[in-house]
């Protein structure tokens, strides 16, 4: 009585005791068993991290500032490697503007490409599994065999596409031997594989409220108005997770220049990565190949870095109030 506690004398208190560690779980070192037990469970994905990915990537900043071609013993230069690429080296130069070259091309067609085939097989149609299994079937091929067909396709007498062109009076280029084409051939190869891109689309497709083409339709919206002003707004994550994909493996084309065309003729398909193998594993020159691949590291990360700001104007999240990023 006459107390402001809020417990009467004699009833039980319904603080709660602080939690103890249950028995057998007693913290060591701030770490309870509990804890080292999941770091055991994971610790197979930690030592293949720190022994196959960082490590590696913290040897490869040391080795671009040495020289070192395997079999010598490893001499510090510095900064000597960038200086020879970015002052000296011609052929550096021009893998950059061909892997610029190709990713200006590529991505733009390969979003475009893969969003109008999602459209197309986003539809309620008999066999569209079967359709859809078609148009994904290039992304599960192996690379090399897929360059190997392409070969066959762009070759310059006998081949598909030059067959083709030739019956609508068109006489086709020699594809792979001209410094003017072969790498818009490597571009339209690329152009083929769609698989993944596509599917992602598809999923963000199939997501999209219909009661939004709902709402146009009543306003009398057609087809045209329900894409632009309701499908293309409500798929931007999934435009923006494909550009960003798509701007990373083009950086990165390997297997068709290398298989295909080689890097040639004159240099005209020499790529960045198809350099930096060159570098590395035909002259040994392990440094100057570990600068390089820092270089296009650093380039990644810049356009990366870019899309992510410019995804906050464009890109819509409808899960947020505000819609941005």
């Amino acid at each position: 009585m006459g107390g402001s506690a809020g417990v009467s004398a004699g009833q039980p208190s319904t603080r709660l005791a602080p939690a103890r560690p249950r028995q057998g779980n007693v913290a060591v070192l701030g770490f309870t068993r509990d804890d080292l037990t999941g770091y055991l469970f994971i610790a197979p994905w930690l030592i293949g991290f720190f022994v196959f990915t960082f490590g590696p990537f913290l040897a490869s900043l040391y080795l671009s500032l040495t020289s070192w071609d395997i079999v010598g013993p490893i001499e510090w230069v510095g900064t000597k490697n960038y200086q020879q690429m970015l002052t000296k080296d011609a052929s550096f130069w021009k893998s950059l503007f061909n892997t610029a070259y190709y990713v200006v091309f590529h991505v733009p067609g390969i979003v475009v490409i893969a969003l109008a085939l999602a459209v197309l097989l986003n539809q309620n149609l008999k066999l569209i599994a079967v359709y859809r299994t078609v148009f994904y079937l290039p992304a599960v091929t192996a690379g090399v065999a897929t360059s190997i067909v392409w070969m066959w396709i762009l070759n310059g007498q006998y081949g598909l596409l030059n067959v083709g062109l030739k019956l609508i009076g068109i006489e086709g280029p020699n594809w792979l031997y001209s410094t003017t084409w072969s790498m818009p051939a490597l571009i339209i190869m690329s152009l083929w594989n769609v698989g993944q891109p596509m599917i992602i689309y598809l999923a963000a497709l199939q997501g999209v409220p219909q009661h939004l083409y709902e709402a146009v339709s009543i306003d009398g919206g057609g087809n045209w108005a329900k894409f632009r002003n309701v499908t293309v707004p409500m798929i931007t994550p999934a435009i923006f997770f494909n550009v960003i994909m798509q701007i990373i493996g083009s950086f990165q084309v390997f297997t068709s220049a290398y298989v295909v065309t080689g890097g040639g003729p004159a240099e005209s398909t020499l790529v960045y990565v198809l350099y930096l193998y060159k570098k590395a594993f035909q002259t040994l020159s392990m440094g100057y190949a570990s600068g390089l691949a820092w270089v296009l590291f650093l380039i990644i990360l810049a356009f990366t870095g870019v899309q992510l700001v410019m995804s906050r104007r464009w890109v819509y999240y409808e899960g947020r109030a505000d819609g941005k990023f």
